[in-house]
C-alpha cells in the first residue's frame, strides 16, 4: 500500500508540475504535501498509539460566486511497527486571506483503512480541522506557501470508538 501511495503522489506531482500553460487540471486552487504526526486513542485509555507519516491534499475553488468556499480531497498515511493507517477524505473548506496569511477550517468525511497483523479494517471516518498557510515572499517562490494543519478524526471500528489527532506541516503550491 505504501508503494501505491508513493506512485499516486509521484504521478500527481509530475502532472501538476509539468504543466507550464494555463490549461491545468483545476482552474484555481492548491496542492499540499507535508509530513504528519498522529496520536490515536482507543476506548481503553491505555491503548494509545503514535504514528508518523505523510499528509497531502488537493483544493479546488469551483464556485466563483463563493470565493471563500472550496472542495478538498485529503489523503494521509501513518505508520508504526506492524500497523498501517490510510485515510481518504472529501468535503468543504472555508478560508479567508489576510495579507500573507490564509487561515482555513474544514469538515470532511471519508474512509479509514487500518492494517494490523495482516488484517485490514475499512471504516467510515469524520475529520474536523483547520490550519493556516503563510505565503513566501521570494521572487521565485511567489506561488508557494508554508502550511501548518491540525485535525481531529473520529472512527467507530469493531465496537470501539477511536479519537485520533493529526498534525502536519508542509509546502503548498497555489495555482
Amino acid at each position: 500500500m505504501l508503494k501505491t501511495a508513493a506512485v499516486v503522489l509521484a504521478f500527481l506531482s509530475f502532472m501538476l508540475l509539468a504543466t507550464t500553460s494555463r490549461a491545468q487540471l483545476f482552474p484555481s486552487g492548491n496542492v499540499y504535501v507535508g509530513g504528519a504526526y498522529a496520536d490515536s486513542v482507543d476506548v481503553v485509555p491505555t491503548n494509545r498509539y503514535t504514528f508518523r507519516g505523510w499528509n497531502g491534499s488537493v483544493e479546488d475553488f469551483p464556485f466563483s460566486r463563493f470565493p471563500h468556499l472550496s472542495a478538498v480531497l485529503d489523503g494521509s498515511g501513518f505508520y508504526r511497527t506492524g500497523i498501517q493507517q490510510y485515510n481518504l477524505f472529501l468535503g468543504p473548506q472555508l478560508s479567508m486571506n489576510y495579507g500573507k496569511w490564509r487561515p482555513f477550517v474544514h469538515v470532511l468525511g471519508g474512509e479509514q483503512r487500518m492494517t494490523s497483523g495482516g488484517l485490514a479494517h475499512d471504516v467510515i471516518a469524520e475529520d474536523v480541522g483547520g490550519g493556516v498557510d503563510r505565503k513566501f515572499q521570494f521572487l521565485f517562490m511567489k506561488h508557494f506557501s508554508w502550511r501548518l494543519q491540525f485535525d481531529y478524526m473520529h472512527t467507530h471500528m469493531l465496537s470501539a470508538t477511536q479519537n485520533d489527532i493529526r498534525g502536519s506541516a508542509g509546502l503548498v503550491w497555489r495555482f
